[in-house]
């Protein structure tokens, strides 16, 4: 069998192969150059504008960081003139954020940050400077305790100039509360004279009942009643270490006296104290709390100081001195809040916080009237006008402009007849060597309505504290609200009265409708219906419950008693459903 016939295959001959691509003619060397030289004058106008808008871009970083750093310079300022309880954290953080600004702006361009960009505020840089002074007056405040040995360890106070904080440890806040009450640290004791001198001593901090197991670095000791004799009887004392004691003894038992030695280290102790607190204060503003250091710890520090021992007659150098330290204080709201919580006893402290308050060189319009008004209630107790000389001698320590204002203030002071008042001021202005006190007419300035109100009321509120009869206290409120009838009044009229004791309160409101004349008030029946309704409101739930239960208390000993037989009428007369509601309360019947 044949196979099929295969074709052969033809090759081609090689003149019939294709023909390759044409490529074009190569450059002339005249063209690379010209080529070449385009690309460099392209790269030069290349350089020139990268340069530009680097210069532009610096220029526009700079300008940011100047009008940043205006800006915040700005804010630091303004919130340096805010009334705020601490404006330290806010500008160290508005100094903080300039300052991030800054180094990521120079970042951009140069790489490093101008450290000088922002000028320090002004509230920073008296911070610091106040910062300086009270670590500088530290050391001569040491020095003069050391001079006048003061029965406090001598080491403890040689080392608080270097490091302030030391004062409070609590190895030095018990030394320095010892030496407040007369009394040493046992610690103390055994590290300079060993156990030997225990038995001279009473164990003043542990108690079988309410302290067994004190630690013992906590025992305060007491000397005993013949510690002289003791010391030479017990024991495993060296002659040095019974000297030692001697001295400490009488050195303690000197400082609890009132002699010249005694009220300079107390003094000198006080003036430190004020110093230390109010550097650390500085110090740790974010995490001290100006109430406690403004409104209790400083307050009682100047009273020691200008009133130390049971000294009760004002002595100018003393506050002076006290001045001096309040000047250290930056804020003029927290110098205000340290004069205000002193005298919270009364005495002659409270006049301290006027004199202090008085002879300050900037104080508010405002303050200043209501300060002159307090201060002239404070001179006149209730028992009646004091002697013109006694007044004369707290008006010396005042210049004699606010002499005169505080005479004025005499003159005007409701705790005195007109003519008595007067009279007083007259003495008073004799006695200071002041020309006699204007005519009211003359001296009379316009009050605002806000300011009247509340002085007025002030007046009737003092009457209830010093427990004037009813019948004064309820003439004086009807007397009022008759020259100034409006809400206003009537809602100060029901403060005045719910700050009062309850029988205070229904008694006053028994005589509020009833006139001299015998006739009925026009305006008593609004305003009891007014009380009335305020009295039954859940707001005032706490003031209902203590009338109820001084009701029931009447109601208990003396059903007929006329003061409640009164009262129940009154609320009858202004609303019979709130009559039936207090008389169910009470447990008594509705009156006809």
């Amino acid at each position: 069998m044949t196979e099929p016939h295969q074709p052969s295959a033809v090759t081609p001959p090689p003149a019939a192969a294709a023909a390759p691509p044409a490529q074009p003619a190569a450059p002339s060397w005249h063209e690379l150059e010209l080529r070449v030289a385009q690309l460099e004058a392209d790269r030069g106008v290349l350089e020139q504008e990268i340069k530009a808008l680097r210069q532009l871009l610096e220029r526009v970083i700079e300008h940011r960081q100047k009008s940043h750093g205006e800006l915040v310079l700005l804010l630091t300022t303004l919130v340096s003139k805010l009334p705020l309880t601490d404006i330290g954290g806010l500008v160290g953080r508005l100094v903080e954020h300039n300052s991030s600004v800054s180094q990521y702006l120079a970042a951009l361009a140069k790489g490093t940050a101008e450290l000088d960009v922002l000028p320090q505020p002004t509230a920073l840089a008296t911070l610091d400077h106040t910062k300086r002074d009270l670590a500088a007056a530290i050391k001569p405040l040491v020095e003069e305790l050391l001079r006048l040995e003061i029965p406090l360890e001598k080491g403890l106070l040689e080392a608080l100039p270097e490091q302030p904080e030391l004062f409070f440890s609590p190895r030095m806040l018990r030394a320095c509360r010892c030496f407040v009450k007369g009394c040493l640290p046992k610690e103390r004791i055994v590290r300079e004279f060993g156990e030997a001198a225990l038995p001279c001593f009473n164990d003043l901090t542990t108690d079988p009942k309410l302290n067994p197991r004190p630690k013992p670095d906590e025992i305060v000791l007491g000397f005993k009643s013949d510690f002289e004799t003791l010391v030479q009887q017990v024991e495993g004392l060296t002659p040095e270490k019974r000297e030692g004691l001697l001295k400490l003894y009488r050195s303690v038992q000197s400082a609890k006296t009132t002699c010249e030695r005694a009220l300079a280290q107390r003094n000198a102790f006080c003036r430190l104290s004020f110093i230390v607190e109010l550097w650390h204060y500085y110090e740790h503003q974010t995490t001290e709390a100006p109430d406690v250091v403004f409104a209790q710890r400083l307050p009682g520090l100047v009273e020691q100081l200008v009133l130390p021992g049971a000294e009760e007659r004002l002595d100018e150098n003393l506050i002076a001195q006290a001045e001096t330290l309040l000047a250290y204080v930056i804020n003029p709201d927290h110098r205000l809040m340290v004069i205000n919580n002193i005298g919270k006893g009364g005495g002659a402290a409270r006049t301290l916080r006027y004199v202090l308050r008085l002879r300050a060189e900037k104080l508010p319009e405002t303050d200043l009237d209501h300060s002159l008004a307090e201060f002239a209630r404070h001179l006149i107790p209730a028992q009646g006008p004091p002697k013109a000389e006694a007044i004369a001698a707290v008006l010396k320590l005042l210049k004699p402009p606010m002499q005169q204002a505080v005479l004025r203030a005499l003159r005007a002071c409701d705790r005195l007849r007109k003519d008595v008042a007067l009279s007083l001021a007259k003495a008073v202005a004799a006695a200071l060597g002041l020309p006699e006190v204007a005519p009211e007419a003359q001296t009379a300035v316009a009050e605002p309505p806000e300011m009247e109100r509340k002085r007025v009321w002030a007046g009737i509120k003092d009457l209830i504290t010093r427990r004037a009869p009813p019948a004064t206290i309820a003439a004086s409120i009807r007397d009022r609200l008759n020259a100034k009838y409006n809400a206003d009044e009537v809602r100060e009229s029901w403060i005045v009265l719910t700050e009062a004791d309850p029988m205070m309160l229904i008694r006053i409101i028994c005589h509020l409708p009833y006139l001299a004349n015998g006739k009925t008030d026009p305006i008593a029946r609004p305003v009891i219906e007014t009380y009335v309704t305020r009295l039954l409101h859940e707001k005032y739930a706490a003031t209902y419950q203590k009338v109820l239960r001084s009701l029931k208390s009447m109601y208990a000993a003396k059903p007929d008693s006329p003061t409640l037989l009164t009262f129940t009428a009154l609320v009858k007369w202004a609303s019979p459903e709130a009559a039936q509601k207090l008389c169910a309360d009470i447990g008594m019947p509705v009156p006809a």
